[in-house]
């Protein structure tokens, strides 16, 4: 029998390597509580879908109600929900909107070099279609 001193390292077998194991879980925990956190706290604006260049003007003012937005672009297109329509189809879909909620104000995102005859007559179809005050978007200095 061999005594404590007489032993053979060589009678050890060394273990077998595992691999390297990273557990993921936990990281994936903070991804979606991160992913949460980002979702709620964010804000959502609505725009009209095409890109307008906002003339300046010192007395421009944040609105915070909910707006009819209707855009007119450098072309004379006018956009209005993401979508183009013309001219003569506009006051019946602002009438649609306005039966919905009467209280609702246009606010008109006018390119600076668009016609301002089509701009008028945006504003006067507004007018026609019952809403109550027209607004024109304008850049803050």
């Amino acid at each position: 029998m061999k005594t404590p001193d007489s032993i053979d390292f060589l009678e050890f077998k060394p273990r077998p390597k595992r691999a390297a194991e990273i557990d993921i879980g936990p990281l994936l925990d903070m991804v979606f509580i991160l992913l949460i956190f980002f979702i709620v706290t964010s804000t959502f604006t609505r725009e009209t879908g095409v890109e307008v260049s906002k003339p300046q003007a010192q007395s421009a003012s944040q609105l915070e109600r909910e707006n009819i937005l209707i855009a007119i672009t450098r072309d004379g297109t006018i956009h209005i929900d993401e979508r183009q329509v013309d001219l003569a189809g506009l006051t019946d879909i602002i009438k649609g909107i306005i039966a919905k909620n009467p209280e609702r104000e246009a606010v008109l995102i006018a390119d600076k070099d668009a016609q301002t005859g089509k701009l008028v007559s945006v504003i006067d179809a507004c007018t026609m279609a019952g809403v109550k005050k027209v607004s024109i978007a304008a850049l803050n200095r």
